[in-house]
């Protein structure tokens, strides 16, 4: 375990103090532990019929397992930014992977399914708050030009988790049984935590931080915009993910089998998304917002014309999970918009996405249940990517509007 101590710069400053080597384990360990989440998260999914069996209860049911999940993310991202501002950013990070880990190995060995949906949530707890401090620590360690590219690297794990882990967990779930995929996502935990001890120095605990300074973030209009962008925007993505089971057998008329091709699409997609757009970030952060939402607004529509064909399929499924883009850049946009709050803006960005994909969920199903069959996913987020870039103009006219106010003072 390394016992040097990390210069305050390294949490403070834009300029790395530590050797590009260190660096680059750091951000390492740390993307190790996103990817672990990913895996959980979205693994589950190509499993819910082995739970259902598991249980004794209806496939529908068992989905509920997942909407705990996503409202452990939803409540642990603000509440433990806020507790846990106080403490070192390496000892928060230890004690948010351990929480995931021993929440994974518990939903292995739940007894029964009420317990098991506990334990998805208290597995999600952790979610939000790891991302945000993760993303933190990253971008402190680089030139401030650089630093959507560091927080890209950290996501790149989620990413990299819908092309690998995923489909290797339910493929390996299935085999075996749907309890290994959470036992090896709960040993991916603990590995985390040894890397993290190993190469992230110890820090000092931010001095003038407490809950009244984070709290002070939702204050912040710019905040809440940022916020509303993800919440918002990008619903259709996760409509799309959450049925893509049923467009590739119904719509394209495909082999079960080609599901997880597909799913593997999506992911490449996403760390192709995740990798460009990350640099285009540091080069103008809200035109690559902007242009974004105006591109994965048409992919949408392009989807529902075109589901029926496999090839153009594949290829809007690819070009949706680019829409990551905005990942790394509403992460940093949080932080240059919250002041000193940053723990809990960061955090709070995972919570959005997560409401994006309750809210992709149902609307999806809603749409569904009206008869408009699993095609007019696309036409349900391409509308909420009008809400979602109705909030982006309203954010870029207010930070002009400020600036052209106070033109000495940096924008909110």
């Amino acid at each position: 375990m390394s016992e040097h101590k990390l210069p305050d710069a390294a949490l403070s400053s834009g300029q790395p103090p530590l050797p590009a080597l260190t660096v680059t384990l750091i951000i390492l360990a740390l993307a190790v532990g996103s990817f672990g989440i990913g895996t959980g998260e979205f693994a589950i999914m190509g499993l819910l019929p082995d739970v259902a069996g598991t249980f004794g209860v209806s496939n529908a049911t068992a989905g509920h397992v997942i909407s705990a999940y996503a409202f452990g993310v939803v409540v642990g991202a603000p509440f433990i930014a806020v507790i846990g501002a106080r403490f070192r950013r390496r000892d928060l990070l230890l004690v948010l992977m351990g929480v995931f880990a021993a929440g994974n190995l518990a939903s292995a060995a739940a007894p029964s399914f009420h317990s098991f949906m506990l334990f998805r949530f208290l597995s999600g707890l952790p979610h939000g708050a790891y991302f945000g401090v993760a993303a933190l620590v990253a971008a402190s360690m680089v030139p401030v030009n650089k630093r959507t590219q560091a927080v890209g690297k950290v996501m790149l794990g989620l990413t990299v988790s819908t092309l690998i882990g995923t489909p290797l967990a339910a493929f390996f779930g299935q085999i075996l049984n749907w309890q290994f995929m959470f036992v090896a996502v709960g040993v991916t935990g603990l590995l985390t935590i040894g890397l993290i001890a190993t190469f992230l120095p110890r820090d000092k605990a931010p001095k003038g931080v407490n809950a009244l300074t984070e709290l002070g973030a939702l204050k912040r209009k710019q905040v809440w915009l940022t916020l509303g962008i993800a919440a918002t925007g990008f619903c259709g993505m996760f409509a799309v993910f959450t049925y893509i089971s049923p467009i590739v057998t119904d719509v394209a008329r495909l082999n079960v089998g080609m599901v997880p091709v597909y799913m593997a699409i999506f992911g490449a997609g996403m760390i192709v998304g995740n990798l460009f757009g990350a640099k285009l970030a540091d080069l103008s952060l809200m035109r690559t917002i902007g242009w974004s939402l105006v591109l994965y607004f048409g992919v949408l529509v392009a989807l529902s014309l075109v589901a029926h064909d496999p090839v153009l399929l594949g290829l809007c499924c690819f070009l949706i999970g680019c829409s990551f883009v905005v990942g790394p850049a509403l992460q940093t946009r949080l932080m240059d918009v919250a002041g000193d709050a940053q723990t809990l803006a960061a955090a709070l960005n995972h919570s959005a996405f997560n409401i994006a994909n309750a809210l992709g969920a149902l609307f999806g199903g809603m749409a569904i249940n009206a008869g408009y069959g699993y095609e007019s996913m696309g036409f349900v987020g391409a509308a909420t990517a009008v809400i979602g870039f109705g909030v982006f103009l309203v954010s870029l006219a207010l930070e002009k509007a400020e600036r052209a106010a106070s033109p000495a003072c940096p924008a909110e």
